[in-house]
């Protein structure tokens, strides 16, 4: 079996080419994700924020957009953690999946008229999982 990363004379690690086309294909895909998510906000704002002020949605959308960022560093603890208790490539394909399941979430949940409060809350929730998980990059 085929090993995706070598250890150099110095002791470090080099990844191979298909590890590194894995990585970038992986965090491309999830600053994609990222920059939808921020050209969307006024659509967002508009289905999981209540409409009665266009501009208060709006700011919560972002608001809710920005609690991904927040988790970035928790994201790099758990994810640095992994990387060093069980190894890199674990931890990456386990921060692709939480980004594509929290991904997926997104794409299916329901909307503020639907499920009322439980939407912007399912939505940060959603966004700290998906912001923990680009941190694992």
């Amino acid at each position: 079996m085929a090993t995706h990363a070598t250890t150099t004379q110095e002791g470090g690690t080099r990844l191979t080419p298909r590890s590194t086309v894995a990585a970038v294909s992986g965090n491309a895909l999830e600053w994609y994700d990222f920059c939808v998510y921020g050209f969307l906000a006024p659509v967002i704002a508009k289905l999981f924020f209540p409409s009665d002020d266009q501009v208060t949605a709006l700011l919560s959308a972002f608001s809710v957009f920005a609690v991904g960022y927040a988790a970035r560093p928790f994201g790099s603890i758990i994810f640095g953690h992994i990387g060093d208790r069980v190894g890199r490539k674990p931890a990456l394909l386990l921060s692709i999946s939480v980004m594509c399941v929290s991904s997926v979430a997104l794409g299916l949940l329901p909307t503020y008229d639907q499920i009322g409060i439980a939407a912007p809350v399912l939505l940060t929730v959603i966004r700290i999982a998906q912001g923990i998980a680009v941190a694992g990059e």
